[in-house]
C-alpha cells in the first residue's frame, strides 16, 4: 500500500476547496438545502467519500497533517469566549438554566446508554463510556486526553475505539440536527421573531465596525493573547489533576478577559462583537469541520464498525427521542427551541462546532435566533466539558 501524505499547507489549501464544493452542492441540491446540512459538512463527506473510493480502487491511502485544525479550533472557540458576556448568560435566563440543566442530565442518560449497549455486544463497561460522552459529546480532543486510562484498564484499543465512535458521531450529528429542526418547524408552524437578518455563531446585534487589515490584525492579536492565557490556565488545570483540552481553558480565558479588559479600559478598543472577529470565527469554523470530515478514513472505521454501531445507533435513537420529547418541550416548543434542537443533535453525538454548524445552516433558511447562539456556546464549550470529565471518572471507576 502507498501512503499520501497531505503536509499542513496542502490540508489547508484542500480544505478551503472542499468548502467550496460543499456551497456549489448545497445550492444544487434541494434535499440538503431543506433539512439545513452543513455546506461543510457536505463538502467534507463527499472528499471523504472520494479518499475511501481511492484506497480501495488504486491501495494509496491519503492522510492529512491536521495541526492547522487544531489551531483553527482553539481560534473559534477562543472567539466564542471573547464574544460571551456576563450580561449575555442573565439575559439567557430561564432558557439558559433549563437547557443547562437538560444538557448536564444528558450526559450521565448517554454514558448509560453506552454501558448498556456495551452490554449488549458483549464489550467491557469503559467500552461503553468511550462511546458515550467521552467520545461523543466530548469528541476527539477528550477521547485522545481520556483513552490512556481506559487503556490502563485493559482496553489496548481504546484510542481506536473511541477515535472511531468520535468520527462515526461526528457524521451522525452533522445529518440529524437539520432534519430535526424541519420536522419541528413544519409540525408546529414556527418562525423566527427577530426582525434582523443576522444569522451564525459569531453575530449579534451588537456587531459593529468595517473589516480592514488593521481590525483583522488586532483581532488576531487578542485572540493570540487569549489563547496564550488559556495555555497557562490549562497546565494549571491539569497540575489539580483536571483534564480539559485546550480550547475549553482558551474559551475561559476569553470569557475573563471580555469581562474585565473593557469595563477597566473602555478606551482600549477590545475587538468583540466586531465583523472582523465573525469573520474569523466564521472561517475557522467552517475549515474545521471541513477538514474534520475530509481527513476520515472510512477504510478504519469499517473494522471497528460491527459492535460499535449498535452502540452508536442506540446513542442515535436516544439522543432523537431525548430532543423531540424532552428538550424541545422544555424549551418553550418554539423557533428557538427548535433551532437549540439542531444544535443539541450536533454537540450530544459530535462537537460544538457541529452543533454551531447545525444551527447556522437552520437560521439561514429559516431566520435567526440570536439567543440560541448564546445560550447554546456556553454550555456545550464551558459547562459542559467540566462536567464531562467528573462523569467519565466516575463512569470509569465502576
Amino acid at each position: 500500500m502507498t501512503q499520501f501524505v497531505a503536509d499542513n499547507f496542502l490540508t489547508f489549501t484542500l480544505a478551503i476547496l472542499v468548502f467550496f464544493l460543499g456551497v456549489h452542492t448545497n445550492r444544487r441540491v434541494a434535499f440538503l438545502r431543506k433539512y439545513s446540512i452543513p455546506e461543510p459538512v457536505t463538502g467534507g463527506l463527499i472528499a471523504a467519500l472520494f479518499s475511501l473510493a481511492v484506497y480501495l480502487l488504486v491501495d494509496i491511502e491519503i492522510v492529512y497533517q491536521l495541526e492547522t485544525r487544531d489551531i483553527l479550533l482553539v481560534y473559534f472557540f477562543t472567539g466564542i469566549g471573547l464574544n460571551a458576556k456576563i450580561s449575555d448568560l442573565i439575559q439567557g435566563g430561564r432558557p439558559l438554566i433549563i437547557m443547562l440543566a437538560l444538557t448536564l442530565g444528558y450526559i450521565v442518560v448517554q454514558n448509560i446508554v453506552g454501558i448498556v449497549g456495551a452490554l449488549v455486544v458483549g464489550q467491557p463497561k469503559a467500552v461503553g463510556v468511550l462511546a458515550g460522552s467521552t467520545s461523543l459529546i466530548g469528541g476527539h480532543g477528550t477521547t485522545i486526553a481520556w483513552a490512556p486510562e481506559v487503556i490502563s484498564l485493559g482496553i489496548s484499543n481504546a484510542l481506536e475505539i473511541g477515535i472511531a465512535c468520535a468520527t462515526i458521531g461526528l457524521i451522525l450529528a452533522s445529518l440529524i440536527g437539520g432534519p430535526i429542526a424541519q420536522i419541528l418547524i413544519n409540525r408546529f408552524n414556527l418562525s423566527s421573531s427577530e426582525k434582523d437578518d443576522v444569522v451564525g455563531v459569531s453575530h449579534h446585534e451588537e456587531e459593529t465596525g468595517t473589516i480592514d487589515h488593521l481590525n483583522l490584525m488586532a483581532v488576531f492579536l487578542t485572540l493570540h493573547i487569549t489563547i496564550v492565557l488559556g495555555w497557562f490556565l490549562n497546565h494549571a488545570v491539569s497540575s489539580l489533576g483536571l483534564k480539559l483540552p485546550l480550547f475549553v481553558t482558551c474559551l475561559l480565558a476569553g470569557i475573563f478577559l471580555s469581562n474585565t479588559i473593557p469595563p477597566l479600559f473602555p478606551k482600549i478598543g477590545w475587538p468583540v462583537r466586531t465583523k472582523a472577529l465573525a469573520v474569523v470565527s466564521d472561517f475557522s469554523l467552517g475549515l474545521f469541520l471541513s477538514m474534520s470530515l475530509m481527513s476520515m478514513q472510512l477504510w478504519t472505521i469499517a473494522g471497528l464498525a460491527g459492535p460499535l454501531m449498535v452502540i452508536l445507533l442506540m446513542q442515535t435513537l436516544a439522543a432523537i427521542f431525548f430532543i423531540l420529547f424532552v428538550l424541545f418541550p422544555l424549551m418553550g416548543r418554539n423557533y428557538q427551541a427548535a433551532v437549540l434542537s439542531a444544535g443539541f443533535g450536533g454537540f450530544a453525538l459530535g462537537a460544538t462546532p457541529t452543533a454551531i454548524a447545525n444551527m447556522t445552516a437552520v437560521t439561514k433558511t429559516h431566520g435567526p435566533a440570536p439567543m440560541a447562539f448564546i445560550i447554546l456556546p456556553l454550555i456545550a464549550a464551558f459547562f459542559v466539558d467540566i462536567t464531562n470529565s467528573f462523569v467519565i471518572k466516575f463512569a470509569l471507576s465502576l
